[in-house]
């Protein structure tokens, strides 16, 4: 197989070979666009690179043939001759990472070039900008010198000429950066910069191949889910350049408004500059507006182009391009990066439209990021007045203490404090320092720069070029007006609107989103999954309703045992005699048929599954430590503490080494019957309450941390006992379902025995999981999890995605051992794995009927399991 395909023979469906940027190019180039021709080399000699430690030793003779096609095909020279081909070479995945791998231009220039550039172009100034760009990107993207000696000989050059941006540098000021530049990276790398073009060639090849392991890019992996496996793709492009002269430019453009889905044209351009210019951030750009006015030709080609491309794509796309000197170039094209709220009114508007169908449009949104949509905005209402503004680059509003680097922002955001990411403008190498932020803040850029892109993905409020801020990294302040603000201090940024306030601002929920009811109509419609809801409260419970529940999946008991109710709960484990007892457990049991009542009222006419008391009673308990503690207070102050140690020797006679597996669940259930009783007693009641209003209630009862059938069938037998009494009391016909959560790997191994004694399973993947692995989750979040998914001993986090190989077989094993035993058997799961995507799909697969989650992830819970159900049409689709 040939390492490398001209962009006119590569098979442009091939994504995972030519990466999407080396596909885009293929197809626009197979669709006539005017795209400067160029190479790809494959992502099969990234792995293989991955693998060895060196590119293939062919690879070389296919470069250098591809180079001399490259010359014949642009009518330039490679190295030299009377118009000199420069040439460009970038990364590009299967799946889209804008920014987190490497890219080197202007490949080919070196003391001989650049004159014959000066004859060619007539113009000493983008010569010199060109050869300064090459030796600061190679000597900082090949050879690893610090970026920041670059740029501080840049701004010491500016402010000698007192100008603003590097392109009001003369001409004599940019070949003195070039030789300035030169000089530094002989100093850190010495006799590595190379003048022989081939050797620029290899060197930039191999450092994009090696881009593909860089912390910013497996950062980046990490947070969107893409196997290191993959590769990267790398493409050789010949350049054309946007900073030849006033009639040159470059630019970004989309053809939707990737912040709002808005179909507006809408992007970024810089006259006199290169294509970096634009997504750094370090100039602030014009509109597409301001295109038309400069070059109307240009303009109206580049919205046919983008008419062309997203009728082809059938979908948003994010377009580059540059003029040279009055000519259009399309350079890349690739389906935008889009906020949530952009990419559920784009997936229903060009469903309306007619180009895809609702299940393609279902697919097109992102399940997790459905929360984001509910995040606040900055209160109308509000008298703050803002201290900047901004380019409103990714909507929403956050409040938190200024921060001025990603390091720092990962160290704060650990400590549990919102912080807002604030720079001139960020990096890739920032993405770790994004994803810890609340939100992000830069004065220079626009709505195509680094920025706004990753925000945007990110779904992270952002506002970008507030050109009112002078931000000062290294002396840890921003200066905006006479006013000095520093690390620490609290800001608002609203990036719905681009308005940025000193202190915090009241935030209020968002409006609406008309295009979201839609979407999730299809998905309904769509779907086959059960999607319920893990709630406590009334409250809890209509939240749910209103995101769409189909009912309760795991009601906590336990949790309405808190606050005030936190003494009864004591007096009932810490009676002296079962009178005090019985009379604690009384008074519990009122509060809990009113409870239960609420509950089934807030979701009428739909099942809630309510869990019995499961945690270990300590937990209910003062700590002993603290009673001690208070013994030795009353001690000093000559009080007496008899009452003190009888409470602390009754604690510790309730305590256990490992209460996680100790008295717990049925257990506590067995050997303290009356509470769970009184529990079964108010549910039941609760019921019947409901029927004397008129109500629908459809209750079911479920066993915690079952092990054996004998712990369920003597439980189903007591609760059984208070079914019976209520139907006689009552006249009621009490049909209340009895089940038990599946949370033990014993329980999945015996699931055919307990499946006979049970009316449904519910499996508890949050604890199902920490005994299969035998691990406690929070301190394997504290000590070494991370360290486990950063070393790759772990592919992902077993807590968030559920481990098919180990946990998912005990589910699939007891789906289908219970459902042998007893065909009615209902399947559910109220784990938190419940509301994750990939986790619904493996449920589904194993033909659960329900999934339950928190309230807040209930919609994305529906849209994941309506894309499982897409994805099983498409599959039939294509094989008829």
């Amino acid at each position: 197989m040939p390492h490398l395909y001209d962009f006119e023979t590569g098979d442009f469906t091939d994504r995972g070979l030519l990466g999407g940027k080396g596909a885009g190019l293929a197809e626009m180039t197979h669709l006539g666009l005017p795209v400067p021709p160029g190479f790809t080399i494959t992502t099969e000699v990234c792995r293989y690179f991955m693998k060895t430690g060196e590119l293939p030793p062919d690879l070389w003779d296919e470069v250098d043939a591809a180079i001399a096609r490259l010359e014949e095909k642009s009518g330039r020279t490679f190295g030299g001759g009377e118009a000199p081909l420069l040439v460009s070479v970038r990364s590009g995945a299967k799946f889209s990472m804008p920014g987190m791998m490497d890219t080197v231009l202007n490949i080919g220039v070196n003391d001989e070039v650049v004159e014959q550039l000066i004859r060619w172009s007539g113009d000493p100034h983008f010569a010199w900008d060109v050869y300064r760009r090459f030796v600061q990107m190679y000597g900082d993207v090949v050879l690893g010198v610090e970026e920041s000696r670059f740029q501080g000989v840049l701004t010491m050059l500016r402010a000698r000429a007192s100008v603003k941006s590097d392109a009001e540098l003369s001409a004599a000021d940019l070949q003195r950066a070039t030789n300035e530049f030169k000089a530094i990276v002989e100093e850190h790398r010495p006799g590595r910069l190379p003048s022989d073009p081939w050797e620029q060639l290899h060197g930039a090849i191999e450092a994009v191949f090696k881009s593909w392991m860089n912390k910013r890019a497996i950062d980046y992996r990490r947070l969107n889910d893409i196997p290191d496996d993959l590769g990267t793709a790398c493409n050789v492009q010949m350049m054309v350049f946007g900073d030849l002269g006033e009639d040159s430019g470059t630019g970004v453009c989309f053809t939707r408004d990737p912040s709002t889905g808005a179909r507006v044209y809408y992007g970024d351009y810089l006259p006199q500059a290169q294509g970096e210019d634009v997504v750094s951030g370090v100039r602030n750009t014009m509109t597409l507006d301001d295109l038309r006015g400069i070059h109307p030709e240009c303009h109206a080609e580049l919205v046919g182009y983008m008419d062309r491309l997203e009728e082809h794509y059938r979908d948003m796309m994010d377009i580059e391009f540059t003029i040279e000197r009055g000519k259009l170039f399309v350079l890349q094209c690739r389906v935008g990066k889009r906020t949530p709220a952009a990419a559920v009114r784009i997936a229903v508007a060009i469903a309306n439209e007619g180009a895809i169908s609702k299940e393609e449009a279902v697919l097109r949104v992102e399940p997790e990021t459905l929360e984001v949509l509910h995040r606040p905005r900055v209160s109308p209402k509000t008298s703050a007045i803002p201290v900047a503004t901004g380019v409103d680059a990714s909507p929403g509003a956050a409040v938190g203490q200024i921060c001025f680097s990603s390091d720092e922002a990962v160290r704060l955001a650990g400590e549990g404090k919102d912080v807002i990411l604030v720079r001139p403008e960020t990096t890739p190498d920032d993405i770790h320092g994004m994803a810890a932020a609340v939100g992000i803040l830069t004065s220079q850029g626009g709505k195509t720069s680094h920025a706004a892109v990753v925000a945007r993905g990110m779904g992270k409020p952002a506002v970008t070029g507030a050109g009112a801020l002078t931000v000062d990294v290294e002396g840890g302040v921003v200066l905006v007006g006479q006013r000095k603000l520093e690390r620490g201090d609290v800001i608002t940024i609203d990036g719905t609107t681009g308005k940025v306030y000193v202190g915090e601002v009241e935030l209020v929920p968002p409006e609406p989103l008309p295009e979201l009811e839609t979407l999730l109509g299809w998905a309904d419609e769509i779907r086959q999954l059960e999607v319920r809801a893990n709630a406590d409260t009334p409250e809890d419970a209509a939240e749910a309703r209103r995101r769409g529940a189909q009912g309760i999946g795991l009601a906590r008991t336990e949790h309405m045992f808190m606050g005030e109710r936190l003494q009864i709960v004591q007096r009932v484990i810490l009676a002296k005699t079962p009178v005090e007892r019985q009379k604690a457990l009384e008074e519990l049991e009122r509060l809990q048929v009113a409870d239960f009542e609420g509950i089934l009222e807030a979701m009428d006419g739909l099942p809630v599954v309510v869990r019995l008391l499961d945690p270990p009673l300590h937990e209910f308990l003062p700590s002993r430590l603290e009673l001690e503690q208070e013994a030795l207070r009353l001690v000093r102050a000559g009080r007496p503490i008899g009452e003190v140690r009888d409470l602390s020797d009754q604690v510790a006679r309730w305590e256990e080494d490992n209460p996680m597996l100790g008295l717990r669940g049925v257990r506590l259930g067995l050997v303290l019957p009356d509470l769970y009783r009184m529990q079964a007693r108010a549910a039941i009641n609760a019921i019947c309450r409901r029927l004397d209003a008129g109500g629908h209630p459809h209750l079911e009862i479920m066993i915690p941390l079952v092990s054996t059938v004998e712990e369920l069938r003597r439980m189903r037998s007591m609760i059984e006992e208070e079914i019976a009494a209520a139907k006689e009391r009552t006249g009621h016909d009490l049909r209340v379902p009895i089940g038990t959560m599946i949370e033990l790997p014993r329980a999945a191994l015996t699931a055919g025995e307990i499946a006979q004694v049970a009316d449904f399973f519910s499996f508890g993947t949050n604890d199902l999981t920490q005994m299969t692995y035998g691990l406690s989750r929070d301190d394997a979040e504290r000590l070494f999890l991370h360290q486990y998914l950063e070393q790759g001993i772990l592919k992902v986090d077993p807590f968030q995605t559920v481990d098919r190989q180990g946990v998912g077989r005990l589910v699939e094993l007891a789906s289908k051992e219970g459902r042998a035993a007893n065909p009615d058997l209902q399947l559910g799961v109220c784990g938190e794995h419940g509301g994750e995507a990939k986790s619904i799909e493996f449920f589904s697969e194993v033909g659960l009927d329900y999934v339950s989650c928190s309230p807040f992830r209930v919609e994305g819970a529906r849209l994941a399991a309506a894309q499982v159900a897409a994805r099983a049409i498409a599959a039939t689709s294509d094989t008829r």
